[in-house]
């Protein structure tokens, strides 16, 4: 009996994933489950993973992508660029344990011939190895979570070898969709069994990983992309808002808010000056939703938004203001977990037309980023945006990337996986920042791998570099 299927019983159980009639009496211990359904591990899985994202945005990515900082701060910490040995454990383990479950979700899936179900393993499979690859570099992907057949050091792949297996993957996925064939095994939660909308995540993924990988030319990037938008029939994208990979936590068990207590999400917290001044410069009105106003120190006296400087030297006193805050609004169930949305994808169309790459209008593109990443969250953009000189297209990719910057704000790391990938938009460096003031690039590998995986760690190490916070990964070079 395989280990993740006992793990995530509880979670079947209470999710309804699967049917009762999936399982047979054997004379064995009644507490164990003896087959499952190509369904029964999806809903906990994208629970775990896509709430995992959302909780990471705000404990790693907003602070070292200056969207916000614990506040006072008198020293060290993440928005000074002070990343700990343990940083990446989380990532490290939690991706790994899906990964597991999603193996075992494929396998059942053809066992059953559920092409659908085949597919949407896949796809979620290449998504959680990318957040493993993006994250520390190499890992292991061939050998991984395979102590049954006596692997328990498992030698670690290549970035170009993961992404290799990621794209054939969601290749592959997009042929095994069928939309005729109902998707039986309960609803899931992402979705609601809407095969077309998977379809278009699939495709939509490989666009955004095929965009990471764009500097390499032997991925042939570009013209993979090329080929999928220009044949929506066979590479179907997502087309609108509604259609986006949007998990909604209802606040019903166990969909629940990563945060236990919402209180934990603005308690000594200040929102980052330069994200603030951004928003501030486009008289953006996404300000309300993400934040609370700065007041004066009576607590009482509005000051508009207003931020703190992220890795600030000195006291805190130097701030004679109470800074604007997170709403805590966000993390409160019914709410939303970004997983990946329409407005992402405009954007990708839009650096692919600034480029030459497809033959497209970048500024609709643009534009229509910039609404759909505003109704994602239920924002109206003003009638004037746009004759704001800020906002106003100007045909540069860094206007591009700044606006894509906003959307993927609270989508897990893509707002720091897109910085490195292109260097926008360009943050402030301050006194009181440390790693010589250099944006950290990777986490390093847990300890637990270290000291049970020595030799394949040490050969990882020999071609990555260093593991080091501000060694390039593969796709950065």
């Amino acid at each position: 009996m395989k280990k993740s299927i006992i793990y995530t019983f509880l979670l079947v159980i209470i999710f309804g994933s699967a049917c009762t009639e999936d399982f047979q009496e054997v004379n064995t211990d009644p507490n164990r489950i003896d087959q499952i359904s190509p369904g029964t591990l999806l809903n906990p899985t994208i629970y775990g993973m896509f709430s995992f994202g959302t909780d990471r945005a705000d404990a790693f990515t907003f602070q070292v992508m200056q969207v916000a900082l614990p506040f006072p701060s008198p020293n060290g910490g993440l928005h000074r660029y002070d990343v700990s040995e343990s940083a990446g454990n989380s990532t490290w383990s939690t991706y790994y344990r899906w990964l597991v479950n999603l193996k075992e979700m494929e396998d059942a899936s053809i066992e059953a011939s559920a092409t659908n179900y085949q597919a949407i393993a896949l796809t979620l499979k290449a998504y959680a190895l990318s957040q493993l690859t993006d994250s520390f570099g190499d890992i292991p992907m061939d050998e991984a979570s395979r102590g049954e057949d006596g692997i328990f050091q498992p030698k670690f792949n290549t970035q170009e070898e993961v992404y290799t297996q990621i794209f054939s993957d969601l290749e592959k996925a997009n042929t095994l969709y069928d939309p005729t064939m109902a998707m039986v095994y309960g609803e899931d939660i992402l979705f609601q069994n809407d095969v077309e909308k998977w379809q278009k995540f699939t495709n939509s993924l490989h666009l955004r990983l095929l965009l990471r990988v764009s500097k390499r030319s032997e991925m042939n990037a570009d013209q993979k992309m090329a080929a999928i938008l220009s044949n929506a029939d066979q590479y179907p994208v997502f087309e609108n808002t509604a259609e986006s990979a949007i998990l909604d936590i209802t606040g019903v068990t166990p969909n629940l808010s990563p945060w236990g207590r919402a209180i934990d999400f603005t308690t000594f917290r200040s929102i980052s000056e330069f994200f603030v001044n951004q928003l501030n410069e486009l008289n953006d009105p996404r300000r309300s939703t993400f934040m609370t106003q700065a007041r004066d120190l009576d607590g009482v006296t509005t000051l508009g938004y207003k931020g703190v400087p992220s890795g600030y030297a000195g006291a805190e006193t130097q701030f004679q203001f109470i800074p604007s805050n997170h709403n805590i609004a966000l993390v409160q169930a019914p709410m939303i977990s970004l997983v990946l949305t329409y407005a992402e994808v405009e954007f990708i169309k839009a650096e692919l037309a600034a480029k030459g790459v497809i033959s497209s209008d970048a500024q609709l593109h643009y534009e229509n980023g910039v609404k759909a990443a505003m109704e994602q969250w239920d924002v109206a953009i003003t009638e004037d945006y746009f004759n704001n000189e800020s906002a106003k297209f100007n045909g540069s990719l860094e206007q591009i990337y700044l606006q894509k910057y906003l959307a993927l704000y609270f989508n897990d790391y893509q707002q720091w996986y897109e910085y490195r990938r292109t260097g926008f938009p360009i943050l402030p460096k301050n006194e009181g920042m440390e790693n010589n003031q250099q944006v950290p690039v990777r986490f390093r590998y847990p300890v637990s791998v270290m000291i049970n995986n020595p030799d394949n760690y040490q050969e990882a190490i020999a071609r990555m570099g260093a593991d080091d916070i501000n060694t390039q990964v593969w796709w950065e070079k």
